[in-house]
């Protein structure tokens, strides 16, 4: 891969790690447990090494290394993961996170660097909430080079551009559009995936000749989370009025009616995702 560096989510300024903490119950909620175990499935036996790319505070290895059976039946214990992220600080306490029996060490934060051989050896390439952030072209390189190394890949909790708020508002569509807007915004000459990129990753594995599965993500939160409502609401909202300064007029009474209704009891949000498994044929 060639392109710019890249951050891994803890490292978006948008994403602190107060921010990633706040979400982690419901990302590992909202992941498919069937693509899960359909990784599991095809893993070789004995020992594994994972890479998780922008591994962030580490949710993703928390959430998964015990998804991955050992033959006793438990999760299997001769796991070491390898965890790369830009953010010296979020990657300190994802290796120190790591559940027990798992071993891990830091990768280099620059993703970019990463070909076929850095990859020799790795049994899982495993991304959380990253691929919005990489370009097409970075997208095609990185399927090129999991196919390449011969490891599957699981990538978990890519934005779809899909967001339903109940009850509804007539606001609400155009808001939407407004983030997905900014999530396809061009930033150092680099114009991102946003809510593009499941599409595009699993074309881009299907091209280098990877079997693919999606499926279906959504955070579904409602009053039992009202503090990542709260959040979710905040960084939406500014992310739409970022890409069109016209709606920030109406922004502060739409939050209002809102947290109104969450408060209430009666305001739910479905957040769309997808995850992707690709898998050398």
């Amino acid at each position: 891969m060639t392109a710019a560096p890249i951050q891994g989510a803890a490292g978006n300024p948008l994403c602190p790690p107060e921010w990633l903490a706040l979400r982690e119950p419901a990302d590992a909620e909202a992941r498919s447990a069937d693509l899960a175990a359909a990784v599991a499935a095809m893993l070789p036996p004995g020992p594994l090494r994972v890479r998780d790319l922008g591994c962030g505070t580490g949710s993703m290895g928390r959430w998964l290394a015990p998804l991955l059976p050992g033959t006793d039946g438990g999760p299997r214990r001769d796991q070491h993961w390898v965890l790369h992220d830009r953010d010296p600080l979020v990657l300190e306490h994802a290796l120190a996170s790591l559940p027990p029996g798992v071993t891990g060490e830091a990768g280099p934060g620059d993703l970019t660097g990463l070909g076929p051989d850095a990859l020799a050896g790795t049994s899982l390439v495993t991304p959380s909430a990253l691929l919005d952030l990489l370009t097409a072209g970075e997208m095609d390189a990185l399927a090129a080079t999991c196919v390449a190394a011969g490891a599957p890949a699981l990538f978990t909790l890519s934005v779809s551009g899909r967001v339903r708020l109940h009850p509804a508002e007539p606001l609400d569509a155009e808001l939407a559009a407004a983030f997905d807007a900014h999530q396809r915004r061009d930033e150092g000459g680099r114009r991102m995936l946003g809510p593009d990129a499941p599409a595009v990753a699993a074309a881009a594995f299907a091209r280098h000749g990877a079997q693919v599965r999606t499926a279906d993500s959504p955070w579904r939160l409602g009053p039992d989370r009202p503090a990542l409502v709260r959040e979710w609401l905040a960084g939406w909202l500014d992310a739409a009025c970022t890409a069109e300064p016209a709606l920030a007029a109406h922004a502060p009474g739409y939050r209002g009616r809102r947290e109104a209704a969450l408060a209430a009891g009666e305001l739910r949000v479905e957040v769309g995702h997808v995850d992707v498994l690709a898998a050398p044929a």
